[in-house]
């Protein structure tokens, strides 16, 4: 029996992700973002967002798409990984759409540059756009989440 799931809609270099909206918190303007010393590259920093410090990853460098100046469009989509809160910076986020989890597919190996293991799988919409569905679990694998983890203090 299919299910249907909700997925946020969001850009990144011309090309559309999804991600589930249960694990979405809330999406937000760009806003200055506190640099922290000995972080990953992609790891921006943290913003303090209603009193909780959050770490802030620049999806565009976590997948080694090109760099992008951002504009009035650029969101912050704040997501629980488990216990903790992350911001990820992507392009624009669109919209919400509903989603029959039968009609993802296993992601191929590459999709745009980005390894299968940050994809959970590829969704042909009915207009035949592509979505690519994140695994966020991946995206934000345990070893980082630990040092992130450190950050917010």
């Amino acid at each position: 029996m299919a299910e249907e799931t909700k997925f946020i809609v969001f850009s990144l270099a011309h090309e559309e992700y999804g991600v589930e909206v249960d694990k979405v918190r809330t999406i937000e303007r760009m806003m200055p973002i506190t640099r922290v010393p000995k972080t990953p590259v992609f790891v921006k920093g943290v913003i303090n967002l209603r009193g909780i410090v959050i770490p802030i990853i620049d999806l565009r460098e976590r997948f080694a798409l090109p760099q992008a100046e951002f504009t009035e469009n650029s969101r912050i989509i704040i997501v629980a990984v488990g216990e903790m809160e992350v911001g990820l910076i992507v392009d624009s986020a669109s919209d919400v759409i509903d989603l029959d989890t039968d009609l993802i597919a296993d992601p191929p190996e590459v999709v745009g540059g980005i390894k299968a293991k940050y994809l959970r799988g590829v969704a042909k919409l009915k207009d035949n756009r592509l979505l690519v569905m994140l695994n966020l679990h991946e995206v934000l694998n345990k070893n980082e989440i630990i040092q992130l983890e450190s950050i917010e203090g």
